[in-house]
């Protein structure tokens, strides 16, 4: 080890040891306390709230570690401008070279963090996968998709996919519901029905607006109703709701559904 070397570095005793440990047990702690306690608390608040106090989880984590890296930093070398420079300028030299898809990971997560590019309740999809959005650590996020599959995307995605949210950090999801009608009909009378059916809705969120799509195709009439649920944990409910009875009232009418072969999937929209 050089003279340089040496003299950055503080004279080393027990009482340095104990005091990182204790800072390190203090942000692990507080840290474990943040995500077990913080989410619990937002489950119980009203919807508008829920999302804006989940995403203080990972900036608070943030917090965390940034404070207990400058409390540790002095305790290792002499607190001099030029020390400082030194000891980060060797640390993110080793962790380019030795850890370069970790560091930018963890370089992407500080930037999530920073620009909200997705938060904890945000229902985004990434590389073809759907989900909402659980937890948003310093070098992944967890997203639980609608089957209850549990995804870990590494924040290293966002500088190379296209990432789509959904609501972004609003309760605000728009729902697309499908129908697919003979094309001998009148279309008025089927577009108006279908209004009506999102409109009265339990699960509508009625101050937002409602629109029915009408969209003529070969084989017959592709009407795209769209609206936005209460709370966007209730998308699947709602376009469930949207479907059974949508469906119920155009049988009323007595409007057919189109007829068709089988088409391959993504070949009726």
């Amino acid at each position: 080890m050089g003279s340089d070397t040496v003299g950055m570095l503080r004279d080393f005793g027990w009482d340095n040891l104990l005091g990182i440990l204790l800072i390190l047990g203090v942000a692990v702690g507080l840290t474990w306390l943040i995500q077990r306690f913080i989410p619990r608390l937002a489950g119980q608040l009203p919807g508008r709230y829920r999302l804006p106090v989940m995403a203080t989880v990972p900036l608070l984590r943030l917090v965390i570690l940034v404070a207990a890296i400058a409390l540790i930093v002095p305790i290792v070398i002499q607190p001099t401008f030029e020390n400082l420079v030194a000891f980060l300028g060797a640390a993110g030299l080793a962790l380019g070279f030795a850890l370069k898809d970790y560091a930018s990971s963890l370089i992407a997560g500080i930037v999530v963090v920073y620009e909200a590019a997705y938060r904890p309740g945000d229902w985004i999809s990434v590389e073809g996968g759907y989900g909402e959005v659980r937890s948003v650590g310093m070098r992944y996020m967890t997203m639980v998709t609608p089957d209850d599959t549990v995804v870990v995307v590494p924040h290293l995605k966002l500088w190379t996919e296209l990432i789509y949210n959904d609501n972004d950090g609003t309760q605000n999801i728009q729902c697309v519901t499908n129908f697919y009608l003979d094309p001998e009909h009148a279309a008025g009378q089927a577009r108006q029905v279908l209004y009506d059916v999102a409109l009265t809705s339990p699960y509508a969120q009625v101050t937002k607006p409602i629109a029915v799509i009408v969209q003529e195709k070969p084989w017959g009439t592709h009407y795209r109703l769209k609206a936005y649920p209460v709370d966007p944990r209730d998308q699947f409910q709602f376009t469930t709701d949207l479907t059974v009875r949508g469906k119920e009232v155009l049988h009323d009418l007595g409007l057919q559904p189109a007829r068709t072969s089988a088409l391959p999937d993504g070949a009726a929209a």
